[in-house]
């Protein structure tokens, strides 16, 4: 009675059972595997951190998009003009949409980029001067660079929020010294990114340099973007490694010596007392 009690017919811990079956079992073959500290295990065959990071950006497609406006907007403007130039900017994105459509690729960068264009054009057609199309990109490194450089002082890095939130996990990475530091780094490196974007870019604002703002742009964008995302990836993996050391740390003692098949002997009755 005992026995049936604490144990299942084949003498497996039912506790233990449960957690292995919720959790999609001990080698994760059954159902998700349960990814620790805000990481999500990558399919089999793909780049995990990679693939999510640049799907969120549209992938290499959406970043090679982003440049047609502008390089668009810049030449039809040098030949005949700003408000010639900015209905060819709108109606060239809109074309990369229908396109992103027909291909069935993800639509969200897509209108993000319709959106950009068409306020990047509005806030030249009100300034009456071509450079103002880049007013909004330069403003908003300032911007996300001083956020991605706050969430750092306050210790809660913004790298390991977002990716925490797309992965629909919690923020236990932040118990560990090392993970914490890397999501840090790679915060860093974005914030150093987003600086160096306005400082450039507004330094050839202010010197009136309109075609070398486009260079600017579309320069500073890919190359920089992909040392930050290098940096991030980097992030992300040593994360999850120190996540996982944790988790086995956690459950090794917890286990104590049921895994290993030794038997604590009982204390002879005449040591007892």
């Amino acid at each position: 009675m005992t026995e049936s009690s604490s144990s299942t017919p084949d003498g497996a811990d039912p506790v233990r059972s449960y957690d292995e079956a919720s959790d999609g079992g001990s080698d994760g073959s059954a159902g998700s595997p349960k990814a620790p500290f805000g990481m999500r295990a990558p399919a089999e065959g793909s780049d995990g951190a990679e693939q999510t990071l640049l799907q969120q950006m549209g992938g290499v497609s959406g970043l090679a998009y982003s440049a047609v406006p502008i390089v668009v907007f810049v030449v039809v403007n040098s030949l005949v003009g700003m408000v010639p130039a900015i209905w060819i900017a709108i109606a060239s994105s809109l074309v990369l949409a229908l396109v992103r459509i027909i291909r069935r690729e993800p639509l969200q960068p897509a209108v993000s980029g319709v959106l950009g264009v068409a306020i990047c054009s509005f806030i030249a057609y009100r300034t009456g001067d071509a450079k103002g199309f880049f007013l909004l990109g330069i403003w908003t490194s300032l911007i996300y660079g001083g956020v991605f450089l706050v969430s750092m002082l306050v210790r809660w890095p913004l790298i390991g929020v977002a990716w925490s939130v797309l992965n629909g996990h919690g923020f236990r990475w932040r118990e560990q010294r090392k993970a914490l530091t890397g999501y840090d780094l790679a915060t860093l490196a974005w914030t150093i990114v987003f600086v160096a974007k306005f400082v450039v870019q507004q330094w050839l604002y202010a010197a009136d340099e309109t075609g070398w703002l486009a260079v600017a742009r579309i320069a500073m964008g890919y190359p920089l973007t992909a040392l930050a995302l290098l940096v991030t990836v980097w992030a992300i993996r040593r994360a999850g490694k120190v996540a996982e050391q944790a988790r086995e740390a956690d459950s090794g003692g917890s286990d104590g010596g049921a895994g290993t098949g030794e038997v604590t002997p009982a204390r002879p009755r005449h040591e007892m007392g």
